[in-house]
């Protein structure tokens, strides 16, 4: 059974895939070439599923961070005899800058460990078990490393220093002394290609100054913003910019799959993919974080991968995967154990065949900002646009099953009739440049219709809320959404009381935000979601509650592991993270609020 803490992990990413390294050096986590690809090393699920450690042979005191402002990481052991240093990264492609991140990324992990005072003893273990586990490949000592085959991968394994190969685990030990190095590094092929080559340690420390240099021109360029939690704001935007599918500007919902929002429980989902849902929230965040190039690949993502013929498809999809695909058919691994016992593994996301009616608010809305900063869109896109706000005016009086993916019976979710509304409203807007003039009067009437089902159906008097669903009685965090959105003025009645219930019921004794208390049809208990906090810091922040947005905002905060990551959840009993990790609309989340708050003062 794996049982590390999840937020001990950081991550590492070359713009096309990810690993999560551990505070004591053990790369536990590595998907190549895609963030959706099967796992080289996958001992975060389960013992037996491989891992790649390069540590002290001794007891160390540990220490660590990314290097200022970039994704490649430092960890710092201090042991009795002297001082260890090792860098870790996913290197990207050489010379790449700015806005080219990821363009050519090798699929190449780097580490080099460097004795930096005393001399400090070294231990190496090496078990790469490609294809989640499923393979223990055979290896190979060559010059300058090891190569491993098995299944449809061979992996090269660089390294100055010899390795012991027993089965399919290898591992060396070394003494490194004050002023020397090593570097190693791991790249992926495919078995009918050529081997890929061994690489000195030379080349590693060089390939480690290109990538960061590389992050370093990146993060140089997207430094503008000047609000509260300025550094949260820059390396959450540095993060998102990490978990970006390069070849394609998707945006992966978290690194990994099956990660848990409920200890033991089935509440095991795969997110490498891109939600529709998570559209406008993204957008939000990448215009605070001065990320235009990767607002407009973004869109440009979203507006190909739902490129249909909404009228004659019965659901706009609400996810897809990192290039654009629509199949995400789930399966379980049952030879994988998960995290603490948390099965079952999933591979695949079957909620990309659910029907969620919010999708059409959420990418018309995304349609509205990109539109102010990038300008007019193509015919196609003009198109699915259009045939979206009609789907929404068409079919918003239906159930569905919400933005929360609930496994039960459709219902009717205030939040989907609110972004049905949010379509409506965006679409009225932009209806001059999509060449829609003529659905206006059509588009307001449904538009008025949404508003006064709402605030009639969506508002229970007794609970002094917005609540979950029409004529229901349960909270739901969704409804912070409303003054984000403009439903309704801030200062109106009924969002400060939705706000101020939301804060009363669905908190936490430290304050995290519940996303709901209903039944959802799964078993378990799942933790509060820090994007439903920082969405009532942002709604705090709204309604003019300066100082309670800026507590809840902080709380939320201070869920961030040591190298500021933030997961989906945090645990309702021990309050450790859980949940996919990274998780992205966490970042999201926190940008967004941080603005607000910043804005709300001036």
């Amino acid at each position: 059974m794996s049982a590390r803490p999840i937020g001990d992990y950081a991550m590492l990413s070359d713009c096309r895939s990810a690993a999560l390294v551990t505070s004591d050096g053990s790369v536990d986590w590595l998907c190549l070439p895609r963030f959706d690809s099967p796992a080289i090393f996958a001992r975060l699920l389960d013992e037996e599923a491989g891992c790649w450690t390069i540590r002290p042979g001794c007891p160390a005191e540990v220490t660590r961070r990314y290097v200022e402002d970039t994704l490649v990481l430092e960890t710092t052991f201090r042991t009795r005899g002297g001082t260890l240093v090792l860098l870790d990264a996913l290197a990207l492609g050489r010379g790449e800058r700015e806005h080219a991140l990821g363009t050519s990324s090798p699929g190449l992990l780097l580490r080099r460990i460097a004795c930096t005072e005393g001399q400090v003893p070294v231990e190496i273990v090496y078990a790469p078990r490609p294809e989640f586990g499923l393979v223990r490949p055979l290896m190979q000592t060559v010059r300058g490393g090891l190569i491993a085959r098995g299944g449809a991968d061979v992996l090269t394994l660089s390294s100055p220093v010899e390795f012991r190969a027993g089965g399919s685990v290898a591992d060396a030990r070394l003494t490194l002394r004050a002023g020397q190095n090593a570097g190693l590094a791991l790249q992926a092929g495919r078995a009918w290609a050529p081997d890929p080559p061994c690489r000195t340690s030379w080349a590693v420390a060089r390939r480690i100054r290109d990538t960061v240099a590389g992050w370093r021109s990146w993060s140089r360029g997207h430094a503008d913003y000047e609000g509260p939690w300025r550094w949260h704001v820059n390396h959450s935007g540095r993060v998102l910019r990490a978990m970006t599918y390069a070849p394609t500007g998707a945006i992966v919902a978290a690194a990994t799959t099956s990660l848990p929002e409920s200890i033991g429980g089935e509440r095991n989902w795969d997110y490498r993919y891109t939600w529709v849902r998570d559209a406008s929230f993204t957008l939000h965040a990448l215009n605070t974080a001065t990320c235009e190039e990767e607002e407009t690949a973004f869109f440009a993502f979203l507006s190909r991968a739902c490129a249909t013929q909404v009228d004659a498809d019965p659901d706009l999809q609400i996810m897809y995967g990192i290039g654009g695909e629509r199949d995400l058919s789930e399966r379980r691994l049952p030879h994988l154990r998960g995290w603490r016992d948390s099965a079952p593994v999933r591979v695949g996301n079957d909620a990309w065949r659910q029907r969620q009616l919010d999708v059409y608010g959420e990418l018309l809305d995304a349609a509205h900002q990109t539109y102010r900063d990038i300008g007019p869109f193509d015919p196609l896109t003009r198109s699915l646009l259009i045939g979206v706000a009609e789907t929404a005016a068409r079919r918003w009086q239906e159930p569905d099953q919400s933005l929360w993916e609930v496994r039960g019976p459709s219902r009717h979710f205030t939040h989907s009739k609110l972004m049905c509304w949010v379509g409506l409203d965006r679409a009225i807007t932009l209806a001059p440049v999509l060449g829609a003039a003529n659905r206006v009067a059509d588009w307001t009437r449904v538009r008025d219709e949404i508003h006064a089902a709402i605030l009639t159906h969506g508002w229970n008097e007794q609970a002094g809320a917005f609540t979950q669903t029409f004529g229901g009685t349960q909270i739901d965090a969704a409804t912070l959404m409303m003054p984000l959105v403009g439903f309704l003025p801030p200062d109106d009645p009924r969002i400060c009381s939705t706000v101020r219930t939301v804060a009363g019921q669905l908190t936490d004794a430290r304050g995290l935000v519940y996303r709901y208390r209903s039944a959802d049809g799964l078993s378990g208990q799942e933790g509060p979601f820090l994007l439903c906090t920082f969405w009532l810091a942002h709604a705090l922040a709204l309604t003019g509650q300066d100082a309670a947005a800026r507590r809840t905002f902080e709380t939320a905060a201070s869920c961030a592991n040591d190298v500021g990551l933030l997961s989906e959840e945090a645990d309702p009993i021990t309050g450790e993270a859980i949940g996919n990790f990274p998780q992205a609309l966490s970042h999201i989340g926190l940008i967004n609020a941080a603005r607000a708050i910043g804005e709300a003062r001036h």
